[in-house]
């Protein structure tokens, strides 16, 4: 499969995502993800990454859509992938379909978590991060065994300094007004299908549907 998956912060795309993988071997692919990688490695690219990061600076459009072919050409993504939170803005929407058309790839749709604002907000203030290992837990219905202590390191469960109510209220302004977009955009290019994603099990037996996927 070849998708892009939409949704605000905390729609659960990064859980979608991996149990998506786990049907036919598609990776999962992330802007986050494909920065560091590109900075282990030490590519050209990555180190211009690295040097704007250590600036204080944002990765460019044109630096990160440079990252991202290279990345869509290494071999396990023969497989097929999904772009998880990526593109954010429609420039890099229009910029990553010209790159699709480039090597030969056509996605096989964009999927459009939806989750009412309020869920996200009691989903993410909930969450608890293992700062060791990045075990994700919620307070509500999924805590470590040991309050504070992480179930698989031992190593301390907090909240994320972003993961507030505050921050995350301004996290979501921000989606809407520079992500929110793009569902009118990949509406217009017939490639959206809109999935009312209650759990993150609703959200892939929605979207094994639409693929024809049992």
């Amino acid at each position: 499969m070849r998708l892009i998956l939409l949704g605000a912060p905390g729609a659960g795309k990064g859980t979608v995502a991996k149990m998506l993988t786990d049907l036919d071997g598609s990776i999962q692919i992330s802007t986050g993800d494909i920065l560091r990688s590109a900075v282990k490695a030490g590519t050209d690219l990555g180190k211009q990454a690295e040097a704007a990061m250590k600036a204080g600076e944002l990765v460019s459009d044109e630096l990160i859509m440079g990252i991202m072919e290279e990345r869509l050409q290494e071999n396990d993504c023969a497989a097929g992938f999904l772009l998880d939170g990526f593109p954010r803005t429609i420039p890099q929407a229009v910029d990553l379909k010209g790159l699709l058309s480039k090597l030969g790839i056509k996605l096989d749709g964009v999927m459009n978590l939806n989750v009412s604002r309020d869920v996200i907000l009691d989903r993410l203030i909930t969450r608890r991060t293992c700062v060791d290992c990045g075990e994700i837990y919620n307070v509500k219905n999924n805590p470590p065994a040991k309050e504070g202590v992480c179930n698989k390191c031992v190593g301390a469960v907090v909240q994320r300094d972003d993961e507030t109510e505050e921050a995350i209220s301004k996290r979501l302004d921000v989606f809407e007004e520079q992500t929110a977009p793009l569902v009118g955009h990949y509406e217009s290019e017939g490639l959206l299908v809109d999935i009312e994603a209650t759990s993150s099990v609703v959200a892939v037996d929605a979207i094994k549907r639409f693929l024809k996927i049992d």
